[in-house]
């Protein structure tokens, strides 16, 4: 099974462990030495966990995390390295050799697509392309408004922070596009133009020209469907701010202009 959507503590640690071993013996037979890396850069509450279930489902694909949220901060051991308090803070100190190596020991080194996704990774990536070689990006980002109501939905976060915060993640995605020749996928798009998004994702990785589209996939939504084929939720999230919130957020985004602009948004 590619994707398990919730386990119990115990339970993940048992997945994790028998899926380390088997994984041990196969990359020990089967290891292919021309494997390449593809890190999902995303924010949180995009579609990135929708984005990691299409990719996957390639048979060239190897995943390194299959369960939850399936990001590789929340591997054992790993989540004590990434999944920290500061782990939003560029100024955090990260053994990067020792999280590949966690990595690693997920990973099913026989396929030739390696992925992860954690959101904090938009923040990294010049230390990524330092020690993982032979790695693309691809950088994912969602109408702002939809994102934030997420974030209020799920974590009754700040709203003038949620704004401010997705503010900045477009600014970081910004460079990532700019400076590491990323390709951009849109949740909008996504949702709504998947063969072309799909298209855009074989030409960067030809490896990937079996990934399916048409299937139902698990990430968290917000109607929470336990399966939904590929659909545009954002209207049905930010119907549900209300006009202050409106008002809030647009007091920030009024600043930055400029930075919707360059995705293709606007203040509404």
């Amino acid at each position: 099974m590619k994707y398990i959507n919730k386990l119990g503590s115990i339970k993940r640690l048992l997945y994790f462990n028998m899926i380390a071993k088997k994984i041990l013996l196969k990359n020990y037979f089967f290891s292919n030495k021309e494997f390449s890396y593809l890190f999902i850069l995303s924010p949180p509450f995009c579609g990135s966990t929708l984005l990691t279930q299409i990719i996957n489902s390639s048979k060239n694909v190897s995943c390194n995390n299959n369960i939850g949220l399936m990001e590789g901060q929340h591997l054992p051991i790993a989540k004590d390295l990434l999944f920290t308090k500061d782990r939003w803070s560029v100024e955090k100190k990260i053994d990067w050799i020792k999280v590949k190596s966690i990595w690693h020991k997920y990973w099913d080194l026989s396929k030739p697509i390696l992925l992860e996704k954690s959101p904090p990774n938009i923040i990294r990536v010049d230390k990524i392309k330092q020690h993982f070689n032979n790695v693309k990006f691809i950088c994912l980002v969602r109408n702002p408004y939809a994102q934030i109501q997420s974030n209020l939905r799920r974590y009754n976060t700040d709203i003038k922070e949620a704004a401010s915060d997705y503010i900045n993640y477009l600014k970081f995605q910004k460079e990532n596009l700019t400076k590491y020749q990323s390709i951009l996928i849109k949740y909008e798009d996504l949702t709504e133009k998947p063969e072309i998004e799909k298209e855009k994702i074989v030409q960067q990785n030809s490896k990937l020209n079996d990934i399916k589209i048409n299937l139902k996939f698990s990430a968290h939504n917000i109607r929470k469907s336990k399966k939904l084929a590929l659909t545009n939720l954002n209207m049905e999230s930010i119907d549900k701010l209300s006009k202050e919130q409106l008002m809030a957020i647009n007091k920030i985004f009024k600043k930055e202009e400029n930075i919707l602009s360059y995705f293709g948004y606007s203040i509404i």
